[in-house]
């Protein structure tokens, strides 16, 4: 242990004490003597010469002659005096920045076996739990969607037969009743929880709606695409356009005539969107399939329905993919 302690390099004891950087130095008292010097040299030859003409004039260039050289002296002095200050400075945050590098390296060091913030643990475990009720609800989408195909092939083969509207070729969609609005609008917010039974209602309800159907399952692939991103709808909080901008949307008008519509603002979940539509194929077409489904069903959803059905319609999770989505394909440029 002593001989580490022997073997140790101390810090220069003048490293960061500036208590002598004031004293004289070597060049002052050099700069000193040869002031002396020459004003002693100087000084004789004209005191002790002689004055008979122009004493005026013998005056003042005796003054120059004495005075111009020690003020040169004087200024290569100072000089060096600031450029050796100028190093101990130098050397000083020099050694000041080495300090700081080792003492953050020793502190991450440290850190790596230390427990990460509770404020950053809470909002890890939120975005967990966000995607675990994501994934729960889509699972049981996914179920539904798959078990309602075996509703029909229950039934026995000849009572469908003897049907004369299906002998005639009338698709089975055609005796369900009508899709209503407000299961529409619910069906495309998707349920809030794993025991929102109005909302899975809704949604097998929409699910027997070819058009319905089609829209739901694109939104579905599209927002399970993007969180995988950790881009979340329930995170955005977009600016909602008037219903009129809606239906100018319905009857074809695009560009900026609609640019209302792209409420999002959120510039990290429009540039993680980008992102990936630009490197991710799967991402890109899901994309573009979702848009051109979101389309085609609004245009059917418009004319029938109020201000306010388009206004909570516009609030729904796919409604809000797509004005991100919209935003980032250029679909308002």
């Amino acid at each position: 242990m002593s001989d580490d302690k022997s073997q140790a390099k101390p810090t220069p004891p003048g490293l960061y004490d500036r208590s002598g950087a004031d004293a004289v130095t070597g060049v002052e008292i050099a700069a000193l003597a040869a002031t002396v010097i020459w004003v002693l040299l100087s000084g004789s030859y004209f005191i002790f010469g002689s004055f008979s003409d122009g004493a005026g004039l013998r005056f003042l260039l005796s003054f120059m002659v004495i005075v111009m050289p020690v003020a040169l002296i004087w200024v290569a002095a100072l000089s060096a005096r600031s450029a050796r200050i100028m190093r101990s400075e130098s050397a000083r945050l020099q050694a000041a920045i080495d300090a700081i590098r080792q003492a953050y390296v020793t502190q991450a060091q440290k850190g790596r076996n230390d427990p990460p913030h509770p404020t950053l643990v809470k909002r890890l475990d939120e975005i967990a739990a966000g995607q675990k009720n994501l994934e729960a609800t889509l699972t049981m989408i996914g179920s539904t969607r798959m078990a309602e195909p075996a509703h029909p092939a229950a039934a026995p083969q000849t009572d469908i037969d003897d049907q004369p509207a299906l002998s005639l070729g009338t698709p089975a969609e055609a005796l369900q009743p009508p899709l209503s609005n407000e299961d529409f609008i619910r069906a495309l917010n998707f349920p809030e929880t794993a025991e929102d039974k109005e909302g899975f209602n809704a949604l097998r309800r929409a699910l027997k709606d070819r058009n319905a159907a089609h829209l739901i399952q694109a939104a579905q692939d599209i927002l399970t695409l993007l969180s995988q991103d950790g881009i979340y709808m329930d995170d955005l909080r977009p600016d909602l356009a008037r219903p009129e901008v809606w239906r100018t949307f319905a009857q074809g008008t695009r560009g900026r005539a609609i640019a209302p519509l792209g409420g999002v603002r959120d510039r990290s979940s429009l540039a993680l969107a980008l992102g990936r539509m630009k490197q991710d194929p799967i991402f890109r077409d899901a994309a573009h399939h979702f848009l051109r489904r979101f389309d085609k069903s609004f245009a059917a959803f418009e004319p029938n329905a109020s201000d306010t059905e388009i206004t909570q319609f516009a609030g729904t999770r796919s409604a809000r993919a797509f004005m991100l989505l919209g935003r980032v394909a250029g679909t308002f440029d």
